[in-house]
């Protein structure tokens, strides 16, 4: 995605050479089913042929006809990620990409120094089917020789930079033939499924292709690999055999690599700046290798982004304001030290409170319950004249007639018999 340098070719097709993915217009063409362009040719038999030349001939064809047919060559398989790319999503924190959620906004000029026209990219959480994730919106638009041209993104993406759906368009608006081409993937239960409508003038082209989720693991799309970026730039670092999977412009998967450029100074504005760079590459086999270099400040803002061998680049023209995180202060720690209630004011009033209403409420119940006075009275006067030694046994017979489990006894029994509690204990 950026400003589209394109060029003419035979027949009016284009050719984007710098942006996020690359625009291609499609000929006319008539394709088999089987992708091969078939041609038939007619020819008349000639009259100067005898008629044992004719039979000689249709003996060998059939002949040919009859010979077993060469077999069909097996697909090649699909490139892998490395598993040190897999262990990198994978170790992506939400304390990271918390830090992302900013907006880039750079100026596009050509090689001359002109202003071709304006990219923008938008990072911002987002709750996708009651689950967070993250909004990506990335814009490109400009105008080259008098023609307008452009690329937008939006897509969403989970913490570990898994494309949940993604919307691709680019457009070439020529009088004569515009070019646009819309690509629009979404991952379903067990597979990804990607549908390309490619618009030649009035000649439409659309194709549907579906991928297994064991194929696109470790897969970057193009919103993706914004998000990787920052994060990279951010870590000031790019682990050595990352080697992700990204399409190129035939939506075939290829390698995709990363490359550390290490620091230098860029000027952006009036001020200088030390900058962290980084090179993309999808290794396409069809189309060839594809690099994009980009730079970014400490806090992960882009700073410049070209395609390699395009004279068009992407430039920061102001510094941003530098996005700072608020970090939560650190919970305070509290010695631990012996209560004294008596040495709390306010432990204190509420030990006095509670005496008070504990005094107050006894003092109502016995102002209710008359009765318990004359009883306490009687059993301590019995108490005093009697003095037993064992006074909690005294007591348990003094009471004993009024449970409700008491049975008559002797009045015969000795004063030495055993506890009624020890009784009531064999009883239960």
């Amino acid at each position: 995605m950026s400003s589209c340098r394109y060029r003419a070719q035979h027949g009016g097709s284009l050719q984007n050479v710098d942006g996020l993915s690359d625009l291609t217009a499609y000929s006319g063409t008539s394709v088999s089913p089987g992708g091969s362009t078939s041609v038939e040719k007619l020819e008349s038999p000639d009259p100067n042929v005898s008629e044992r030349e004719l039979t000689q001939q249709e003996s060998l064809d059939q002949l040919e006809d009859q010979a077993p047919s060469a077999e069909k060559p097996t697909a090649e398989p699909l490139p892998k990620a490395s598993l040190e790319a897999k262990q990198f999503l994978n170790s992506i924190l939400p304390e990271e990409l918390a830090k992302l959620h900013f907006t880039d906004s750079l100026l596009t000029i050509s090689d001359t120094g002109r202003e071709l026209g304006e990219f923008t990219i938008v990072v911002q959480p987002i709750m996708y089917h009651a689950s967070p994730c993250l909004s990506i919106h990335a814009n490109s638009h400009g105008s080259i020789d008098s023609i307008p041209c452009g690329t937008s993104i939006s897509a969403y993406l989970t913490q570990n930079l898994e494309t949940l759906e993604q919307h691709h368009h680019e457009y070439i608006k020529l009088k004569e033939q515009p070019l646009i081409k819309k690509t629009y993937m979404k991952r379903e239960d067990d597979e990804y499924v990607v549908k390309k409508e490619v618009t030649t003038g009035q000649n439409v082209r659309s194709e549907i292709l579906t991928f297994k989720l064991e194929e696109m693991d470790g897969f970057v799309s193009e919103a993706s690999n914004l998000v990787l970026l920052r994060i990279l730039a951010q870590r000031n670092k790019v682990p050595d055999n990352i080697v992700f999977l990204s399409f190129d412009t035939e939506m075939k998967l290829f390698p995709s690599t990363y490359m550390d450029l290490g620091h230098r100074m860029m000027k952006i504005g009036k001020e200088t700046r030390d900058v962290f760079g980084i090179e993309r590459t999808i290794h396409s086999v069809e189309n060839g290798p594809m690099s994009w270099q980009c730079n970014f400040l400490p806090d992960g803002h882009l700073a410049s982004r070209v395609q390699v061998g395009s004279p068009v680049t992407m430039v920061l023209t102001q510094i941003p304001h530098m996005k700072q995180i608020d970090e939560e202060d650190p919970k305070p720690v509290f010695e631990k030290k012996p209560l004294i209630w008596e040495d709390d004011m306010q432990l204190y009033f509420k030990f006095i409170d509670r005496t008070e209403a504990l005094k107050a409420d006894y003092n109502s119940y016995l102002r209710h319950h008359p009765e318990l006075r004359s009883l306490m009275a009687d059993f301590l006067e019995f108490l005093l004249l009697r003095k037993p030694n064992d006074v909690v046994t005294f007591a348990a017979e003094y009471f004993a007639p009024f449970s409700r489990f008491h049975t008559e006894q002797s009045p015969f029994l000795t004063s030495n018999r055993s506890s009624p509690f020890k009784e009531q204990e064999d009883l239960d």
